[in-house]
């Protein structure tokens, strides 16, 4: 059974629309208002100002809270992509053309390659071997 997690505003990329909404309703409707009635609208930009507000808000409390921590989408990867030894060999895929390299794991059964992430330097590997508890990776090309 999965459970239902509830991705954070600041991990998938949700600020800019919050800011444009709140920029659209506390600027662009009461300007526009303002220039076909000649009338200025204070509620809107009250409501604009205070969703604007809120979403800074919220957004830095959850900055505060990340700040030291694992990424979010590194703390459940061994939960969305599981790693069993007995059916699976941990690779690392080379490319010899370009250099790239990717993660994953190789079924031992099939030799279906599951990837898990691109490794750019020396850290994302360490990342890699820690987030999976792993010692030794084999390299294929």
């Amino acid at each position: 059974m999965r459970k239902i997690r509830i991705p954070k505003i600041n991990s998938i990329h949700f600020g800019p629309a919050w800011i444009a909404i709140s920029l659209v309703i506390g600027l662009l409707l009461p300007a526009v208002i303002w220039v076909a009635t000649d009338v200025f609208y204070w509620g809107f930009s009250i409501a604009g100002g205070i969703i604007l507000l809120g979403f800074l808000i919220v957004f830095i409390i959850e900055m505060k809270q990340d700040f030291g921590k694992k990424p979010y989408y590194e703390k459940y990867l061994s939960e969305d992509i599981p790693f069993d030894p007995e059916k699976q060999i941990a690779v690392i895929k080379c490319s010899i053309c370009n250099g790239e390299q990717l993660a994953g794991f190789k079924s031992k059964e099939d030799g279906h390659f599951t990837e898990v992430m691109l490794i750019k330097d020396d850290r994302d590997l360490a990342k890699f071997k820690e987030i999976y508890k792993l010692t030794e990776i084999k390299k294929e090309y």
